[in-house]
């Protein structure tokens, strides 16, 4: 007899394939694997199966850790073991780590405040070209002009325009993003949605007002004097 080494698994399988008290190890794998051999040794048992058939739902006598197995049956069950290892598929290898090189490190730059900023954008008097008496003339109406000057304002100023909500009266709130902001400050304020924008403003003052706040505007988003006036300028002329 040879003896073999069998894993854990296998021995637990081949435990619970006992039929009757007393069954080897070797007996059981001889019955499961040779089963011409294996009724040829129950046959031999005779009554002896019999007077122990009432014992079956009992729990089966413990197998050494070490059983006896045929050298030939020993291969059988290497080969099933190496055919279930085989459909275990390989794990991929790790791609090997990629070098990071840092980045070079630059200096600090002090962070502007954003009159400096918006000054630097505004060398040009861009404004000055939308805001002409021509395009002014084109509204019928005073509150119309003031919406379209502050429109033009906030395309050409869109990251820098939420300074004008800096602006405000003694006891009032001229610009904002959401109109019920505006209406808790007086509910004669009548706000107006700046056109293609987020802002709101108010809207009920006079043109002396507006003209007042359509300087404070284009002064907060960085607009040189000289631009400012001309701005200012032709708001009023078209003034009715």
């Amino acid at each position: 007899m040879k003896s073999i080494e069998i894993d854990d698994d296998l021995y637990a399988f081949i435990a619970s394939q006992t039929k009757h008290i007393g069954e080897s190890a070797s007996q059981i794998l001889r019955r499961l694997l040779l089963p011409e051999d294996g009724a040829t040794i129950n046959a031999g048992k005779g009554n002896k199966s019999e007077a122990t058939s009432e014992v079956q739902d009992a729990a089966p006598a413990p197998i050494p850790e070490t059983v006896e197995v045929p050298l030939a049956n020993a291969k059988v069950a290497a080969d099933k073991k190496t055919q279930s290892e085989a459909k275990v598929p390989s794990q991929p290898k790790a791609a090997a780590p990629k070098k990071v090189v840092p980045a070079p490190k630059r200096a600090p730059v002090a962070e502007a405040s954003v009159e400096q900023a918006v000054t630097k954008v505004h060398a040009k008097k861009d404004i000055v070209d939308v805001i002409t008496t021509d395009a002014l003339s084109t509204f019928t109406k005073r509150v119309d002009q003031f919406l379209f000057v502050l429109s033009a304002a906030h395309k050409l100023n869109e990251e820098a325009f939420s300074a004008v909500e800096t602006i405000k009266g003694k006891n009032r709130t001229y610009f904002a993003t959401r109109k019920e902001a505006l209406l808790e400050n007086g509910s004669s304020t009548n706000p107006k949605a700046i056109p293609d924008s987020p802002y709101w403003v108010v809207s009920n003052n006079n043109t002396a007002k507006k003209v007042s706040m359509l300087e404070q505007v284009l002064r907060v988003l960085g607009y040189k004097p000289e631009v400012v006036e001309t701005i200012i300028s032709r708001f009023s002329s078209e003034g009715k």
